[in-house]
């Protein structure tokens, strides 16, 4: 007789229906306010724009990466704590170290990637203190809520000040910021988190070498992502640069640029982006067969 249906075993597909109905939904309702209120003018729907904008990709997410396979210590309850409290716990942390630590200097997105990928995974080691059985996929999907759950708040901050701009409330450049955000979001946040939770629960939770070195890594790879854009300026005017551009940068003067430049500039942007989110993504894919291959060869 054939035992009950789980998002383990994926199931009759009941899951990843869900996953995209809740997206559909929330992009259908999202896009109606933001129509209402353009057409109304009424500033009491702003929030409903901001909260539907910055939350429904990471939720969306988190969804999707609850029918993925996981054990029984994933709950909805435990993914609902990790994605608010792990989330605001974060981006509290965050913010407290980075408004202390922070200064300019060329070493900024450094700090911001070590403070950030810290404080994310000190929350996820938070709201899993209680975790008994530990799966390296678990802390997988736990490290992706705790992250989305991040960048879901996040988002919501940016959100919120790109409304207010010198010829008053522009509605249009909330809308930009959070598609940009939102279409960025599935290889921001939550992949990096998820990497850094896969090697926790690897480690039994434990804080050990692989774990810091993951940390690390997922660091580095934040700061190369904030960075990327001074980057691809840097390497922009390597290849480009004319010597007055040069001489008036000498000088503490912006130089015009040309058109040719702004269309390599944001060729190496995006690429750089693509970059790194493939590395994150081929490192999320090893952690995921890893546990799979051990998982194989415990059950032999």
């Amino acid at each position: 007789m054939k035992g009950p249906v789980t998002a383990d075993s994926g199931g009759d597909g009941t899951t990843t229906a869900l996953w995209l109905r809740i997206f559909l939904t929330g992009l259908v309702l999202w896009l109606a306010t933001v129509v209402v209120t353009a057409w109304t003018g009424n500033s009491n729907l702003v929030p409903t724009v901001v909260l539907f904008g910055s939350f429904l990709v990471p939720v969306t997410f988190v969804v999707w990466a609850y029918g993925r396979g996981r054990s029984p210590e994933v709950t909805v309850e435990r993914l609902f704590v990790a994605f608010v409290v792990g989330g605001v716990l974060g981006v509290l942390g965050a913010s407290l170290l980075e408004s202390w630590l922070l200064r300019p200097s060329l070493l900024v997105y450094v700090l911001v990637g070590l403070i950030e990928e810290g404080v994310k995974l000190a929350a996820l080691v938070f709201v899993t203190r209680h975790v008994v059985r530990r799966a390296t996929r678990d802390g997988v999907v736990l490290g992706a809520t705790v992250g989305f759950g991040f960048a879901a708040f996040e988002s919501a901050g940016y959100a919120f000040n790109a409304l207010f701009t010198a010829g008053g409330l522009s509605l249009t450049q909330l809308v930009e910021t959070e598609v940009l955000r939102g279409i960025l979001t599935p290889v921001g946040h939550g992949l990096w988190t998820a990497i850094a939770g896969g090697a926790l629960f690897r480690a039994g939770g434990r804080v050990t070498g692989p774990v810091v070195l993951t940390y690390l890594g997922v660091s580095l790879l934040h700061a190369l992502w904030d960075s990327m854009s001074a980057i691809a300026i840097a390497i922009t005017l390597v290849l480009t640069g004319r010597p007055w551009q040069f001489e008036l940068l000498r000088i503490g003067r912006v130089p015009h640029v040309t058109q040719w430049q702004v269309h390599v500039y944001t060729l190496l942007n995006w690429a750089g982006l693509i970059v790194i989110s493939l590395v994150a993504l081929g490192w999320l894919w090893t952690t995921v067969a890893s546990a799979r291959r051990d998982r194989g060869i415990l059950s032999q």
